[in-house]
């Protein structure tokens, strides 16, 4: 399904997304459920990992450019990756679960815009928000995404060993990425037979395939020069569902969606495209004039459509 939208309208999907703006509005102060826990995913040393960083910490200054009048938690120097886990309210909880990856060029994470925002919302559907705090600066220049990607399959293993015991289906395990988060997601999603680092313990023997992505304006899924999928991204029949969400003013273009959902129409899998008149890159889903605020409304249909949600 291909929606292009260029005005601004609530349909029946009119009280959630005033539910999500009124959340957003109150700064997601409330986590439902119990107390966030903090996991770390590796028992010893990440794979591949040699450099030395100063302490991690939030890099935003008062220069830093802000998001809908909003500051941006921007957290650098990541070098043990963890997840952090938001339960949604114990009557609400559907046992489904999404790994988030924030975005940020693969040199910071938008923590709060591109994670802890998105669990409070996710929680809001009876959904599991699991954050990643994947290494950055990312470790390797070819391919950028190398360091990003073994800390989420990793975490995809984690988390399904680990279902019961979080109270997840474990069928129903997604992953969700911004930006460079989005590209990490894509290539969790479409490597997922492939080991991108050498096996730690008996959770790395779980599947480490999300049961479906959702994309919000990936980057660097496109050849720049050839104007055509990389060659790294390689779609299959196995590759899972996906959901996308890109603004045709991005200056990450929207071919980077647009490409990818076409590559996977054509072998069968599932895939829904909303495409925006504007709203440019790092939106979030803070609310705005733009009809791109609008995304996680479209989401929840597409989730409920597809049986993840009931």
């Amino acid at each position: 399904m291909l929606t292009l939208k260029g005005n601004p309208r609530l349909s029946h999907g009119a009280i959630g997304f005033l539910s999500l703006v009124l959340c957003i509005l109150l700064g997601f102060s409330v986590v439902h459920g119990a107390d966030p826990m903090t996991i770390t995913i590796w028992p010893g040393t990440p794979p591949d990992e040699t450099l030395e960083l100063p302490p991690e910490a939030d890099i935003t200054t008062e220069q830093s450019a802000k998001v809908e009048g909003r500051r941006v938690m921007r957290i650098g120097n990541v070098s043990q990756p963890t997840l952090t886990v938001f339960r949604p309210a114990p009557e609400k909880d559907t046992g489904v679960a999404v790994l988030i990856c924030p975005g940020g060029g693969h040199h910071i994470l938008a923590y709060d815009l591109e994670g802890t925002e998105v669990a409070s919302w996710l929680n809001t559907l009876g959904v599991t928000g699991i954050i990643l705090k994947y290494r950055v600066p990312a470790r390797h220049k070819e391919p950028l995404w190398r360091s990003a990607v073994q800390d989420a399959q990793r975490s995809m293993r984690l988390i399904r060993s680990r279902a019961e015991n979080l109270h997840i289906d474990p069928k129903r395990i997604g992953i969700l990425g911004f930006s460079a988060g989005g590209q990490t997601a894509v290539m969790t999603s479409l490597l997922h037979e492939q080991d991108h680092y050498a096996e730690v313990d008996s959770m790395d023997q779980a599947s480490g395939r999300p049961d479906f992505a959702i994309l919000v304006y990936p980057a660097w899924l496109v050849d720049e020069k050839s104007g055509v999928l990389r060659d790294e991204v390689r779609v299959g029949t196995g590759s899972p569902p996906m959901f996308f969400a890109h603004a045709m003013d991005d200056p990450i273009s929207a071919e980077n969606s647009i490409l990818l959902g076409t590559a996977l129409k054509r072998v069968g899998v599932g895939a829904e495209m909303h495409l925006y008149d504007g709203g440019g890159h790092g939106f979030g889903l803070r609310p705005s004039k733009f009809p791109c605020s609008t995304w996680p409304t479209s989401c929840e249909k597409w989730m409920r459509q597809r049986g993840i949600l009931p």
